[in-house]
């Protein structure tokens, strides 16, 4: 047997000062890879991939066959391996492998490619191995995982539940074994996950920079030491790291041993009930966390403090009810339910962390969490698991003012509304399902679900020559070119003599995701009282439909004597939706400043990312006062836009009997489409007669769809 060396020196995992929760969500994954991995929401430069990095530095190094490129064990080789089979092969071992899936990654580096050419011409299956396989019986890290496509992770999850990798390439199978450690981290700020994915990654954990100065200056002065000699530096750290090793060790071989009794199972079942989480996972990566927590503090049976430590790494990222809810856990609620179901707090207090039988919290005999070294720098950081804070909500939303009548419009403009007044923010009404607003023509954008594009995946509408390296072969197309020289080629007998210039690849139609720039009127003829509440309630409405359909949002606000660009363009659209809660409004309209705005804003963000498409979606009455001639200003700031081909929709919030109409010329200008709130619900009977009438918002439902929807209206009347 030989040996592979690692001559990398890697930070060590144990030099990292804090990011308690973080340390200990990856342990028991290196404990126990069933529990699903761990994904760790935080901001950056908070040694995220540093402490990966080391986790892989303290598994244990895995036998290997020889000469294998997807690292079967010797003792069981995969009887499916594309490399096998090894009945009699060499072994040797080598260190853990951490691969790092990087966020640009295409399909085939990720799942392996087949050699289309070769399948073709010489009639053989070549299958080169993708990161899915390099990471088998490894870590597999994927920094900004709430970036990749959602294909990709779709892809990645689906191979770490089943603990294999299918290629599936025109009529050519492959499958190899893909188990491995699934670390992924993200920064909340650029976007969530999906519900449903979210809920296949085992643990999350919260983890933030430390406020406190000695603990920085800890930090600090450990890097500078690294940097000036990583090998002296790791060298200092050798014991610590040795010993957590042996102690991970240990904690595998006792695992098996662990006794799950029935009163943990009884206060497990009874708190992912309580939490409403969906299906059965959460209480299976429970009770997997609660028997791994125990063997961590050398037990073999576990206790009410493993199943409440579970429940806080395991619950959070599972009890969100709706897209703009923090992930979170109410710890009172946690020990009431833990307190009812069988088991309570051995020291009768809220302590989150219990004394364990070596007298440290956790059980750890070194005072650390789940017996880790205290680390230097001062006291412990906010615990992560700490329910984050949520969004300011109505108890009793208002109901639009078209739901109780017409309002009265001001007949000028209002007496608070002043250049240096403003209102109190109000609370939006209820969101709604929103129409889908759609930019016209053909993308080639990020994948998404809201405007038509040319992309990876979707219907096939056609083909070409490859441009780069060969994607979707386009099997017909392929033939059909090369078919007419077989003569010329010398082909005599059976079989396609194919080359270079015959393949063609697949086009394909799908669905991108777009820019939608909001430009919110937030000025005192907006301000009164329920009316405001509609409007935010409208644009929340659009924030959930960007939301669903993948967009990156913006919001620019104009009120006063400028227009303030709220939110610059960001996948985070709970962070638009918290900067929407906390808007004031009063103040003049100047809504020439608000469009200027918008247009400098789309340009920075077309050098930045040009196959983005954007969709602006101005809000407001339509009114602009402050300086001369406000209204013709306006009105040539949306020229400005239209001559860029920008795709615009104004939402007329124009309320009351007698309407001036100012944002229907808008709309013109702009060369979009003017929509009421009544018709910006999905389900709104005024937007379906709109839609029968030919004026559809801009690539929106087509002239099929709107007779469809008037054959749905006269079913309906009838």
């Amino acid at each position: 047997m030989t040996t592979t060396q690692n001559p990398t020196r890697q930070y060590p995992f144990t030099a990292v000062v804090g990011m308690d929760d973080m340390r200990l969500g990856l342990l028991l994954n290196a404990i126990s890879p069933a529990i699903g991995g761990v994904l760790v929401r935080g901001e950056k430069g908070t040694a995220k991939s540093t402490m990966v990095r080391g986790l892989a530095e303290l598994m244990p190094a895995v036998d290997v066959v020889a000469g294998c490129r997807f690292a079967c064990a010797p003792s069981a080789p995969d009887p499916a391996c594309p490399d096998g089979p090894h009945a009699a092969a060499d072994a040797e071992q080598r260190p853990t492998r951490m691969v790092e899936l990087p966020v640009g990654a295409s399909e085939d580096r990720l799942v392996g490619a087949l050699d289309i050419e070769r399948a073709l011409s010489e009639g053989v299956k070549a299958f080169e191995p993708g990161l899915l396989a390099d990471a088998h019986r490894g870590v597999l890290y994927v920094d900004e995982v709430n970036l990749l496509h959602d294909h990709l992770v779709d892809l990645l999850l689906d191979a770490a539940a089943m603990g294999a990798s299918y290629v599936e390439r025109e009529g050519v199978s492959v499958r190899h074994a893909a188990r491995f450690l699934l670390v992924g981290t993200m920064n909340p700020e650029e976007g969530e996950l999906r519900p449903q994915l979210l809920d296949r990654f085992g643990l999350t954990v919260e983890v933030a920079a430390s406020r406190d100065p000695e603990q920085r200056v800890a930090v600090v002065r450990r890097r500078l030491a690294y940097d000036d000699d990583p090998a002296g530096f790791a060298a200092r750290w050798a014991d610590e790291e040795r010993q957590l090793r042996e102690r991970i060790a240990r904690a595998r071989e006792l695992l098996p041993s662990v006794s799950l009794g029935d009163t943990a199972l009884r206060q497990i079942a009874a708190t992912c009930a309580a939490f409403e989480v969906d299906g059965m996972r959460a209480d299976i990566v429970m009770a997997r966390t609660a028997t791994a927590l125990a063997a961590w503090d050398g037990r073999t049976e576990v206790l009410p403090e493993d199943v409440r430590q579970a429940a806080l790494l395991a619950l959070p990222h599972r009890r969100r009810r709706a897209p703009f809810d923090a992930p979170g856990l109410d710890e009172d609620k946690l020990d009431q339910v833990l307190e009812e179901s069988g088991g309570q707090d051995p020291d009768g207090d809220d302590d989150p962390e219990p004394e364990g039988p070596d007298g440290g919290p956790g059980g750890g005999p070194d005072g650390g969490p789940g017996g880790l070294p205290p680390q230097d720098g001062g006291p412990r950081e906010q615990p992560a698991d700490a329910p984050a804070p949520e969004l300011p909500r109505q108890p009793e939303p208002e109901r639009p003012a078209r739901a109780e009548g017409p309002e009265r419009e001001p007949a000028g403009e209002p007496a608070a509304s002043g250049p240096g007044r403003e209102q109190a923010a109000v609370g939006a009404t209820e969101p709604f399902r929103t129409r889908r607003l759609d930019v016209p023509g053909l993308g080639e954008g990020a994948d998404g679900r809201r405007s038509r594009a040319r992309t990876a995946h979707g219907r096939t509408t056609g083909a070409r020559r490859p441009q780069g390296a060969l994607g979707k072969l386009h099997l017909a197309a392929t033939v059909q070119a090369a078919a007419p020289h077989q003569w010329a080629r010398g082909r005599r007998g059976p079989g396609l003599v194919v080359r270079r210039d015959d393949l063609r690849e697949a086009v394909r139609e799908g669905r991108e995701g777009n820019l939608v720039l909001f430009v919110v009127d937030a000025s005192g003829s907006m301000a009164a009282r329920k009316r405001m509440g509609a409007v935010k309630g409208a644009v929340l409405s659009l924030l959930l439909d960007a939301y669903q359909r993948r967009d990156k949002i913006g919001m620019i606000t104009f009120r006063g004597s400028g227009a303030e660009l709220a939110l610059p363009p960001t996948s985070s659209v709970e962070a638009g939706a918290a900067r929407l809660a906390q808007l004031p409004t009063g103040g003049r309209t100047p809504l020439s400043e608000g469009l200027l705005r918008a247009h400098e804003v789309l340009r920075v963000e077309r050098m930045r990312d040009p196959s983005r498409r954007p969709l602006l979606v101005v809000v407001t009455d339509g009114r602009a006062t402050g300086g001369p001639d406000p209204l013709g200003r306006a009105h040539r700031a949306a020229g400005l836009l239209a001559g860029g081909g920008v795709a615009s929709v104004v939402v007329d919030c124009e309320a009351g009997p007698v309407r001036l109409g100012l944002a229907g010329e808008l709309a013109r200008e702009l060369g979009g489409t003017a929509v009421t709130l009544d018709e910006l619900r999905a389900d709104s009977v005024s937007a379906l007669v709109r839609t029968v009438q030919g004026r559809p918002v801009r690539g929106g439902s087509s002239a099929g769809r709107g007779r469809d929807h008037d054959h749905v209206n006269r079913e309906k009347a009838a």
